[in-house]
């Protein structure tokens, strides 16, 4: 199978790299900390008008139509930004699956007001328990166990959580469900539930890569400005050696979060399997990033005014988010029994 990215989304993912480069610098991470929501309207507005809230919504109801083949590499760049606002939660989750409630009467004028910016919806997931941004939503997206229950933020109360990501803004909800606000039964639910899972743990593994990819470039970059000795410290085999891992974590890690992008768009059996190794892979990555980001800095990489302590958050709660490493590696362990049992003892893999 061979993974090549066609020119048109090569296009635009360097379109929203340099987008995200004049958009959102570390001053502007900083300044959203500061505000009382953590979010800036003016900024989604700006990401609806790049089309990227609306990258899965169809195009007739207004959105870019594409799949995750192409949305894995825009997630990338909203990584490498350390871009906080709800793509993931909104573009990534909400919209596929409101498209395959089946529902049009429901979900299509929600689909237009997301792919027009319009609209922040929040989801909820039992392996992802806080729910981010309800906030800042207009939808709140909520299993009732294998339930789907759809409620405006006003007929629920959310109770705010610490994290310690600043850009982080994670909330409890309380909410009663009701005939009403269900969109799918069990046996749909059950579904729609299951691949909206997928989906974001897909997206957060596709911005771990990015933040990966940040931290590794900023240790690099350090370490070639930082003296010691009369030589930059860049130049000792022992640091050499340090980021030279990170990039071999990091280029393994890649391949397995793009073939999870490809088993996702197409629905694939294994797409679940695919998922869990592809946000290992790149948890971890981004993991060995940040602890070899800040021993390259040293204890300067402790202090607040430098950007560093920006993506190593970022590294941590995204690991964190849409399924633990606990989790993520249960998956793939009972997918790898559950395999050797069927296909009887000496299996290799």
């Amino acid at each position: 199978m061979r993974f090549l990215f066609s020119d048109d989304q090569l296009a635009l993912q360097e379109t929203v790299r340099n987008f995200l480069a004049g958009e959102c610098p570390p001053a502007r991470i900083r300044e959203l900390w500061e505000s009382e929501s953590g979010r800036s309207a003016e900024l989604w507005g700006k990401l609806a008008e790049l089309g990227l809230p609306g990258l899965a919504v169809p195009e007739e109801r207004g959105g870019l139509g594409l799949d995750e083949t192409s949305a894995v590499l825009i997630h990338e760049e909203l990584g490498r930004a350390a871009l906080a606002e709800p793509v993931i939660a909104t573009g990534a989750v909400a919209a596929p699956l409101l498209a395959e409630l089946g529902d049009p009467g429901f979900a299509g004028p929600w689909l237009e007001r997301i792919a027009a910016g319009e609209a922040i919806v929040a989801v909820g997931h039992a392996a992802s328990p806080l729910v981010a941004d309800a906030h800042v939503a207009q939808l709140l997206l909520l299993p009732h166990g294998d339930e789907l229950h759809a409620l405006a933020p006003a007929d629920a109360q959310l109770v705010a959580q610490p994290a310690t990501d600043p850009a982080q803004k994670l909330f409890r909800v309380a909410w009663k469900p009701r005939e009403a606000t269900r969109v799918a039964d069990a046996k749909a639910g059950r579904a729609l539930l299951a691949a909206a899972l997928d989906r974001a743990a897909l997206a957060a593994a596709a911005q771990l890569l990015g933040v990966a990819d940040q931290l590794l470039a900023m240790a690099s970059t350090y370490a070639g400005q930082r003296h010691q000795f009369g030589k930059p410290i860049g130049s000792f085999q022992a640091v050499k050696h340090l980021l030279a891992n990170v990039k071999v974590q990091i280029e393994y890690a890649r391949p397995a979060v793009h073939r999870a992008a490809w088993s996702v768009a197409h629905a694939v059996p294994g797409r679940a399997l695919h998922v869990s190794m592809a946000k290992l892979g790149a948890a971890e990555a981004a993991a060995s990033a940040a602890r070899t980001a800040l021993q390259v800095h040293g204890a300067i990489g402790y202090t607040w005014e430098q950007d560093l302590h920006i993506w190593m958050r970022r590294a941590w709660s995204l690991g964190n988010a849409w399924g633990t490493s606990s989790f993520h590696r249960d998956r793939v362990s009972d997918a790898v029994l559950d395999s050797g049992a069927r296909l009887g003892p000496g299996t290799t893999f």
